[in-house]
């Protein structure tokens, strides 16, 4: 393994008009990709939160069909824990706090030796020795530009 997709990367695939740069991406690393607990239940709740029509369906094979039997979810274990409180702590005093939930996706991602892929980067970017990619950029030749594509609904999107 060597990704750790965010709920937003899990999800791109079953936007109504998927980023056809992350799907290639998705595509492309196969087997080096995994998901965290944390992500697996946003992505749950999302789609428990859907009226039982036929999008939820959709959404619910994608999740249980093809994502939950080819993608390991990491556990929030005990080294994970005790590298979120120290995150938050050191964040506290400088008046930033990220979001509960994006402290333990990182610090799965973090202790596991794993690239985050969020398009959030800013959600993340206070966290020490995380390292961090956006499949949502497409980089050119020039390693100093990227273009930003245009991201379709999230999972659970309305």
């Amino acid at each position: 393994m060597r990704y750790l997709l965010d709920t937003n990367i899990l999800s791109e695939p079953s936007a109504a008009r998927p980023n056809p740069f992350v799907l290639e991406r998705i595509k492309a690393e196969g087997t080096s990709l995994a998901i965290s607990s944390v992500t697996w239940q946003e992505v749950l709740y999302g789609m428990f939160l859907l009226p039982a029509d036929k999008r939820r369906r959709q959404i619910e094979d994608y999740l249980f069909r093809r994502i939950r039997p080819v993608l390991p979810i990491i556990d929030f274990g005990k080294r994970a824990t005790q590298w979120q409180a120290e995150q938050r702590a050191r964040l506290r005093p400088a008046g930033r706090s990220p979001s509960y939930p994006d402290s333990q996706i990182a610090a799965i991602a973090a202790v596991s030796d794993l690239v985050l892929v969020t398009r959030n980067v800013t959600d993340f970017a206070d966290f020490q020795g995380l390292q961090i990619e956006n499949w949502f950029e497409e980089y050119t030749s020039d390693p100093g530009s990227y273009m930003i594509h245009d991201q379709g609904p999230e999972l659970g999107s309305a």
